[in-house]
Formats: structure tokens, sequence, C-alpha cells
């Protein structure tokens, strides 16, 4: 089987790692040096993520705090708010929360300057053999997070007009990224997944996934042919804990079938993810990233365990449309999941091996 030259690749990972301890401290202890300190943990995870035989490389996202909040606040027109956001958490052991400030819509949605982009030429310089990838939330978390009833309705009357504003504010932010070099964006995107879950569906009552599809595919529809963009979608990720649970059945036809990426990122890792049959809605020529490597914890899976779950999926979409990941990343926030360094490194070069193993 032909080897993959395009993103999506074979072997592939969602973006955020394990934050090293220098870097932990020095962003607690307020550190004046803190630029340069990310610069060298950046330069030294790349060239991990290169020597373990990964075609794509992230920066980790080390100079974020969370996935998706520090790129949504520097969207023109949103505010962060007292109000506190808290999602419940689950883990093995119990309940949690993730906490983080809220966000209004206080006025006109725009993008004032390019956000992350010196970000990803800093990781592109970096890089020397893999595919930098950038990952950024998709517009389908401004209104996940807040819903309607964060929009201020003296800027916008009509919600369809956020919606405009919105897309068109990530439409120039593609575009921006484009000209800065960036060639494989990734989209990330939990309502997509936390929509399959009943509670979830009860608790957003305004959340549509077919509306969310629109946006995203109007945020797009203008990039360039030789920029590769992905989703990924998960059920939460915080501290090893996670927020639904639910197969991808009631969103898997308009997803499938109708979101315009050229690659979708899917958490397959435990039973809370359902199984492989709502990817017989996959269309050729879209990739599948099957995240069957869990980031929950350090144990490592089983490569013949891998294979036959790949082999699985194989029944729904052909073998040659799919790929390998981690189900999600190590560090969606700053404080990471429950593993080690050395184990996360162990999970990404099992993935390079299976893939290796499965389509040379």
């Amino acid at each position: 089987m032909a080897p993959r030259t395009e993103p999506p690749f074979r072997a592939d990972h969602v973006g955020s790692l394990l934050r090293p301890k220098e870097l932990l401290a020095a962003r607690a202890a307020g550190a004046p040096n803190l630029r340069e300190i990310e610069d060298e943990a950046i330069r030294d995870v790349v060239r991990m993520q290169e020597e373990l035989g990964l075609r794509s490389a992230t920066d980790g996202e080390f100079r974020r705090t969370s996935w998706h909040m520090d790129f949504i606040y520097g969207l023109g027109g949103i505010t962060k708010t007292d109000e506190q956001i808290r999602v419940r958490m689950i883990n093995a052991e119990g309940e949690s929360a993730f906490t983080s400030a809220g966000l209004a819509i206080t006025g006109k949605v725009e993008l004032r300057e390019p956000i992350f982009a010196d970000a990803f030429e800093f990781l592109a310089s970096c890089t020397t053999s893999a595919t930098p990838k950038l990952t950024i939330p998709s517009p389908s978390m401004v209104h996940y997070r807040g819903g309607t009833a964060a929009i201020d309705r003296s800027v916008y009357p009509s919600v369809e007009e956020f919606w405009d504003d919105l897309s068109a504010a990530y439409a120039a932010e593609v575009s921006a990224l484009y000209d800065v070099g960036c060639r494989y964006l990734q989209l990330d995107d939990t309502s997509l997944a936390y929509l399959n879950d009943p509670a979830e569906r009860a608790a957003h009552s305004d959340a549509d996934h077919l509306r969310y599809i629109r946006q995203i595919n109007a945020a797009i529809a203008d990039r360039p042919a030789d920029m590769h963009v992905t989703t990924h979608m998960c059920r939460g990720n915080y501290r090893s804990s996670w927020a639904a649970s639910g197969g991808y059945d009631f969103v898997a036809e308009a997803l499938f079938g109708e979101l315009a990426v050229d690659g979708f990122f899917c958490e397959f890792d435990d039973e809370r993810s359902g199984g492989f049959a709502p990817l017989r809605f996959v269309p050729p020529g879209k990739q599948v990233v099957l995240g069957l490597v869990t980031t929950k914890n350090g144990r490592l899976e089983d490569p013949d365990t891998l294979k036959r779950r790949i082999d699985e999926a194989a029944q729904y979409v052909p073998l040659d449309q799919l790929c390998l990941s981690p189900q999600c990343g190590f560090s969606s926030t700053v404080e990471g999941n429950a593993l080690t360094v050395e184990e996360e490194r162990a999970k990404l070069r099992l993935i390079v091996q299976v893939a290796e193993d499965v389509w040379g």
C-alpha cells in the first residue's frame, strides 16, 4: 500500500503534549524570560517527534493554557467575563470539573490580527523532516461554550449575522495562516462528539450539529487546494477525565457526509466512543484517523490488539482511508494527563511502529 505523503499521515497525533517541568515552573513563577524557555522546550519537543518518525509535528501547544480558550479570547468582539464556565468531568476515581472564565459576545466578531501565526512560524522554523501542524478550536466552540445566551442582542439582533461574522473571522484566519506557510490545519471540536450524548443534547438545547457543520464549511470553503484541514473530535480531555459518552451515531451521516475537511480524527480508545459502524458514512477520498491509543493513562497498548481493531474499522471504510493516532492530546490544558513524558513517548513510538506494520 502506498505511503501517505499528505496530511493526515498514517501515524499522526492530535497536537498537545505534556509540558516539561521546567516550563511549568517558569510559567507558574511568571519568569521574565518565559518566551525563551518556551522556545527551547518547543525545539526539544519537535526534535522528539521527528526522532520517533512522526510525519507531522506540533509545538505541543506549549504557549497555551488550554486548547481552545486562548484562541477564542483572541477574536475581536469576544470578552472574557467573571462568570465561570464549569464542565463536569469524570474519570475512574470519580467526578471533577474543568473551569475557565466565561465569554460574552459584546461586539462584532472579527479577526483583528492573525491568531497563533507567530507561534506557527516559530514551529515551522524548528521542523526539518516533519510537516508543521497547527491546531485551533473550530468555530463551533465559540457557540458551544456560551450558547446563544452569550450573544449581546443589541450587537446582533439577528443570530444569523453572528454566524456570518464568525465564519468570516475564521476564513480570514485560515487565509492568514496560509500566508505564513501553514499547510496542515486542525480544527478541534468537542461539540460534534459531545452531542452524541443525550445528556449533552439536553443541556445544550440550542446546539445544532447541522449548523456547526455548515459554519465550519463556510470558514474553510476558500482555502487553497494545498492546505489540508482536518477536524479532531473527542468527549473531553482534562487531567485524564472526560465529559461525555456515546458513539458517533447521532452525528455520523451529516458529519462524515457533509463536513468538508480532508480527515477526521476520531477517538475510539474505549467503549465510551461506541463501535466503528458509523464510519460507513465516510465518503471516498476522506481519511479517518483512528484514535485507538489512549492518552488518559500510561499503560501501553498491545500492538496486535491495535491491528485487530484497525481490521475491524476496515470493514466499514477501506484500509487505505485509515490512519492511526492517540485518541486525544496528552495535555489539552496546561496541567496535562496522568502519565509521564516517557510513557507519552512510548505511545507515540508504538503508533509509528504499528502504522509501519499495517501500511508500510
